[in-house]
Parts: structure tokens; sequence; C-alpha cells
């Protein structure tokens, strides 16, 4: 029997995100032969500094999406949220299987609330957005740079390192680390990033019988969602690690969408939100990103981009 070869990048996380679709993919074709194919990227070499000063976009996919152009794999799984607005020639992305909580989460020993963070308290992540955020809303807070696996950064938390850090809470629950989680963040609060929480499934366009295996692990919902915030960041021309928030939401055949745009030193964040009909969800996300254009994210983002 061909044997059916995810590749995945090597994090506990990603490696849950792998078996997962793995055994969706057993309970939809039980006679399907998996096997799992772990991949080193470059964002996982590169601990020792920032994302966006690497160049951000891609650095947890190129070597992947290399293997499946090489036909050394035949899917690949990846965060959402870390896929770049454009994807390689003769590569898609055909399924996006049910998100998890997309908001962030607080993670702290000592404090339940970013309200209760003292003046000083110092924060980690890696995330420009977060930052944006942090420092926009809470001036008060120290924030600084924390980049590694889950793993990493809460140990670094727990030997003091930090007060307190925000990480994704999806990958929290994924890795059934729910219990430290202090805060949800709403997204009032701290708008996720785009596609944060779904998992996307990636394989070659011209690979009718692998899209057609995936099928039955789309969805629906989602996939629109993640849409229409990834309309956004194409149409800011933004990347993955790049202070851009996105957070769509479905009620009935209404899909709204709300974003932002921030310089990481939290002097200036730019809202917007549109709405529109579930059939184009590109157009809700280009009408979003047009609004946040026009009170000037392009020269934030150009600044950023500069260093």
């Amino acid at each position: 029997m061909t044997i059916l070869r995810i590749g995945t990048r090597r994090s506990d996380l990603a490696m849950w995100q792998a078996v997962f679709v793995r055994d969706a993919l057993m309970r939809a074709h039980p006679d399907l032969n998996i096997e799992l194919v772990g991949i080193t990227t470059e964002g996982d070499r590169t601990l020792d500094v920032p994302l966006a000063s690497k160049g951000g976009k891609g650095l947890f996919l190129k070597e992947l999406e290399q293997a499946l152009l090489e036909h050394r794999i035949d899917l690949a799984v990846h965060s959402m949220k870390d896929v770049t607005v454009t994807e390689p020639e003769g590569l898609h992305i055909p399924v996006i299987c049910e998100r998890e909580n997309p908001c962030d989460a607080l993670v702290s020993s000592r404090y339940a609330d970013l309200q209760d963070l003292p003046v000083g308290a110092v924060v980690g992540t890696c995330s420009l957005r977060r930052q944006a955020v942090l420092r926009h809303r809470f001036p008060e807070l120290e924030v600084e740079n924390l980049r590694g696996n889950v793993n990493r950064r809460l140990a670094r938390l727990d030997a003091g390192d930090f007060d307190a850090i925000i990480l994704a809470t999806a990958g929290l629950v994924r890795l059934q680390m729910q219990e430290r989680i202090r805060q949800i963040i709403a997204p009032e609060v701290m708008l996720p990033a785009v596609g944060q929480g779904a998992v996307g499934i990636q394989c070659r366009l011209d690979d009718d019988e692998t899209s057609r295996l995936l099928s039955p692990l789309d969805h629906p919902a989602t996939h629109l969602r993640v849409r229409a915030e990834r309309a956004v960041n194409a149409e800011l021309g933004g990347g993955c690690h790049v202070p851009i928030g996105a957070y769509a939401e479905i009620q009935g055949e209404q899909l709204s969408l709300c974003g932002l745009v921030g310089r990481p030193d939290g002097s200036e964040v730019l809202f917007a939100a549109a709405e529109g009909q579930l059939a184009d969800p590109e157009a809700i996300g280009r009408a979003l990103a047009e609004d946040l254009l026009s009170q000037g994210a392009q020269t934030i983002l150009q600044s950023v981009a500069d260093g």
C-alpha cells in the first residue's frame, strides 16, 4: 500500500498537530498507511533573535514546502498563523481544520489578570502584535522578547525571568496545559493573530488524490473566517511576524471582521472593522485593510520592515 507522508516541524505542538491530522485521516480512511516525517525549519534553529529581525516570513515553512515540492512528503501541517500570504507555485492549502480558541492567554505564577500586573512588571512575548497592544494598552509594563517552544518559554517564566508571558490559548489547550492559563485575553483587549488557533494542511496542487483524502477534514466555517483574516494580511502586504491582528466571526450569513496594525513600541495602534456576506470573505478582508491603509497603516508597516 502507498504510504501517505505527513511533514511536520519537530516541536511538541507541531507534532501534536501532525498526529491530530493523522488520526483524523485514519478515521476517514481506515485503510490508509501514514508516516510522520519530522523536519527542522529555520525558525526552529534561530532561537536567539526576534523573528522579525530574521525576515519573519516563512521561517517555519520553507523547508516543509521544499520537501513537498521535491516529493519527499505528500502533505505538510501548519499553524495558519505561520503561513505566508502567498504560497510557492505548485502548492495550495485545500483544508483548514476546525479552529481551537484563537485568543491569547496570560500565563503567570503570581497574577491572574493583565490588569493585576504592577508597574514595571516584565512580560515576555516574541510577537510584534502582542508587543504593540501591550505597550499601547498597558504602558506601565516592561515588555521583553521571548523566543522558543512552549516548554522553553514556560521554563523561563518559572525561573523568574518574567512576571508573566503571553502564549496562544490553542497551543496550551492542545498540549494539555490548560492549568497554566490564568486569563484568556478577550479579542477586545488583544486581537488575535491572523489564523491563530487554526491548523492548515498543504499539498501539491496537482496531487488530486491527496486533496481528495484530505477533504473530509476541512471545517467550512473556520476556512471562511481564516480566508477573511488572511485577506487583510494580503492586502496590507504583511508577513506572519508583523504587528497585524485580525479576527473574524460568523453570525448567520454574515461575517464580521476586526483588525489592527500597530507600532511595536505601542505609540500608535490603528483599528478597523468590516462585515459582509459569507460568500466573499476576501472582499470583507480587503475592505478592512483599505480602512487601515487610509488611517496610515502602510507607514507603520514600512517602518517595521525597515527595522
